[in-house]
């Protein structure tokens, strides 16, 4: 069975920030479909006719060795599949480390499976409140927060996992393998300067001239630090990819600066959420002071505490969680489980991994468990990258599609999947910097 190449193919490497992207492409009328891995000609089949594709995956959270055995299988597909652009999309703070989610092993595994040499990493997403200049990445903290630079951001710079000790991408980038990085800053396309697009390109030109031919990949970090720099950017993405296919690396601003250089979009509305029709559930597992905020603001829901560690390592405890929710689920209230501090401190604990294997593993019981009783859930709601990344895994979906955005950064997806239960089943997933702290009630359909 052959496919028509679609216009985009993207690989998250988180879930949280693939249906990200998925939500600026769908916005944007692209039909799109974000599968959960590698996706069989069969899923493809069922998915109908495609401008954009996309594979979410968990690269952000393992080491270089599980990282280039996912992302060669997707390279392997996207090869097959042709899309003039294929994103790297990773987190818009760039988090990453040598020994984790490492982003040059990420670009080095996938470059391959494309034809153009140039490799542009778009640094910023200023409609999450992340800017960068030259070559400088910045973020807020939260949503409308002050702006920090991201070596001094109060919760990346001491991330559990990934901590953010350098702000400039070049040399962030540089540590963890990528060698030979050159930069376009902002001032070469600032539309306040009105800018020549033939100087544009003429400096891209030169940069790669100079590179030199020999050299396999030629990364260039490019400044992002105001959405009327967009249209700029994707032009000169399009304009390469029509040359030969492309590897794009960045957040969901890629995407964002090639929708604006199709002028598919013009600020579209998202469609309204309606108000939850039945208790929604919410799991957050994330340890960021921001989730723990919007922990503490959601007073519509039932709190359960719950003990991470005995969580994963005591099943008997295990299922007293599951009971508590269940029970609360089942007496129509909504319900908010959780195993971050709601102090807005930071949580260390011995294992992330291990912790969100047992959320999702609990998640997807629950979800099992309302369906057995008569009573399914059409919607839940994770906080947390890697918590929502294993969630997907469990619950056995094949893919999303888009629903409504219920913030900037957070979408609200409809699940697929072959199981009837959780085919249909909404599903918002957030990482620990995404949202404002009325989020949880924005869920159900309140906000």
């Amino acid at each position: 069975m052959t496919f028509t190449a679609p216009r985009y193919g993207w690989y998250g490497d988180d879930f949280t920030g693939a249906t990200d992207t998925l939500a600026v492409l769908a916005q944007a009328g692209l039909r799109s479909m974000l599968f959960m891995g590698v996706p069989s000609a069969d899923a493809l089949a069922a998915a109908g006719p495609l401008d954009a594709v996309g594979i979410a995956g968990a690269a952000r959270a393992m080491p270089p060795e599980a990282m280039r055995a996912e992302m060669s299988a997707v390279g392997r597909f996207f090869e097959k599949l042709a899309p003039p652009v294929l994103h790297y999309k990773v987190c818009s703070t760039f988090d990453s480390a040598p020994h984790v989610g490492n982003i040059a092993c990420g670009i080095r595994t996938l470059h391959p499976f494309v034809d153009n040499r140039w490799v542009p990493i778009v640094g910023g997403q200023p409609s999450l409140g992340r800017y960068c200049a030259f070559s400088n990445l910045f973020a807020a903290a939260g949503t409308g927060g002050a702006v920090h630079r991201i070596d001094r951001h109060p919760t990346m710079r001491q991330h559990p996992v990934t901590p953010m000790g350098e702000a400039d991408l070049r040399l962030h980038l540089a540590r963890q393998g990528l060698d030979g990085i050159t930069a376009l800053h902002y001032p070469l396309y600032d539309t306040n300067a009105n800018p020549s697009t033939d100087a544009l390109d003429a400096a891209l030109q030169d940069l790669l001239d100079n590179d030199g031919a020999s050299q396999t990949i030629a990364p260039t970090l490019l400044d992002l630090t105001t959405p009327d720099q967009l249209v700029i950017v994707g032009r000169l993405l399009w304009l390469q990819a029509q040359r030969a296919r492309l590897l794009a690396v960045g957040s969901s601003a890629v995407a964002q600066a090639l929708v604006a250089h199709w002028a598919k979009s013009t600020h579209p509305t998202a469609p309204p959420l309606t108000r939850a029709d039945g208790p929604v559930f919410a799991w957050a597992g994330s340890l960021s002071p921001l989730t723990a905020a919007q922990v503490q603001a959601a007073t519509a829901y039932q709190h359960i505490p719950v003990d991470a560690q005995r969580l994963g390592n005591d099943a008997a405890y295990a299922q007293t969680v599951l009971d508590a929710i269940c029970t609360g689920l089942q007496q129509g209230q909504h319900v908010l489980a959780y195993t971050g501090p709601t102090d807005g401190t930071t949580a260390h604990i011995t294992s992330a991994e291990q912790v969100a294997q047992a959320s999702a593993k609990l998640v997807a019981r629950v979800v099992q468990a309302q369906a057995e009783h008569g009573t399914p859930l059409r919607r839940i709601g994770v906080a947390g990258g890697d918590t929502s990344s294993h969630v997907v895994q469990a619950l056995q979906l094949w893919g999303l599609s888009y629903q409504t955005m219920l913030c900037p950064g957070v979408t609200l997806s409809r699940a697929h999947s072959q199981d009837r239960a959780r085919d249909g089943l909404e599903l918002m997933l957030k990482g620990g910097q995404m949202g404002g702290t009325d989020l949880f009630a924005r869920l159900l359909g309140e906000g």
